[in-house]
């Protein structure tokens, strides 16, 4: 989650002896040289796949992003490939600088663009104005759109449905990490699939806290590990869950008139969101 320097999301380094996601004197030197003069860096809150710091030097800011372990190193690796991979669209992605793989210390970098914004769920925690919530909420069906229309690179592309991948990636997060899904859930999974959907760019974790909004206007799309030519309907159950006092069910028809259709019944939703996701 990458917030605006202003965000009441982010805290700051203080000097003192603070258990911090990352020290500087971690950073490798290969950032740390185009860096120059460090003013301040701060610490959004972060999920348990990766730890970001927000770097602000003498120049401009960046955003420097650390993952542990093989199964998290090998996302930020993905993550690093979508977005080379999209550099030349249109889409409001960050620019990657740098990936740096550190296999010894079973740890990963991706030093990159810092885009301003704070995500569309603290938009509209905060946002009071019926009016600019339902435009905040518009815009976020319509930047899905805009990924969905988006020519998918060849380097994202597979000789595999995306869906039988990710029912093979989930059996293997099954056996070998901790998820929410379970044995039962899966073999439902592969025996009551939804009917066939054209496949599409989609950015495969497409929700309320990987879009940032500036003054009321999409500034930017973040977290792309799950970038693929994949199933559309995927994003859309993802964008659409219900979060009590963010975004609520009446909410999804505002999203789905920014989006441009409504591509998703309730049984297709239920098999994406209650159902693959609980393995990722």
């Amino acid at each position: 989650m990458l917030n605006s320097l202003r965000d009441s999301e982010l805290y700051m380094h203080k000097g003192e002896e603070e258990v911090l996601p990352i020290h500087m004197d971690e950073l490798p030197i290969e950032i740390m040289e185009e860096l120059g003069v460090i003013k301040n860096f701060q610490f959004p809150r972060q999920g348990c796949t990766s730890d970001v710091v927000v770097i602000e030097t003498d120049v401009t800011t960046f955003v420097v992003k650390r993952a542990k372990g093989e199964q998290y190193c090998t996302w930020l690796s993905k993550e690093a490939s979508v977005l080379n991979a999209l550099k030349k669209s249109s889409l409001p992605i960050p620019t990657v600088f740098k990936f740096i793989g550190q296999k010894e210390q079973s740890q990963s970098w991706i030093f990159m663009e810092y885009l301003e914004g704070q995500t569309v769920r603290n938009a509209l925690l905060n946002e009071k104005n019926k009016e600019k919530r339902q435009d905040i909420i518009y815009q976020f069906g319509k930047v899905l759109s805009q990924i969905h229309n988006t020519p998918c690179p060849n380097e994202l592309c597979s000789s595999f449905t995306w869906l039988e991948e990710m029912l093979n990636k989930a059996e293997y997060n099954l056996k070998h990490y901790e998820v929410d899904g379970s044995k039962e859930l899966l073999e439902t999974l592969k025996t009551n699939k939804p009917n066939p959907f054209k496949q599409t760019l989609i950015h495969g974790d497409f929700t309320i806290d990987n879009v940032l909004v500036k003054n009321g206007k999409i500034t930017g799309i973040i977290d792309w590990s799950g970038g693929a030519f994949g199933d559309p309907r995927y994003d859309v159950s993802l964008a659409i869950r219900q979060k009590k006092d963010v975004f609520e069910e009446d909410d999804a028809s505002v999203f789905f008139e920014g989006y441009g259709s409504k591509i998703i019944d309730k049984e297709e939703r239920h098999y994406f969101d209650n159902g693959l996701y609980e393995f990722f």
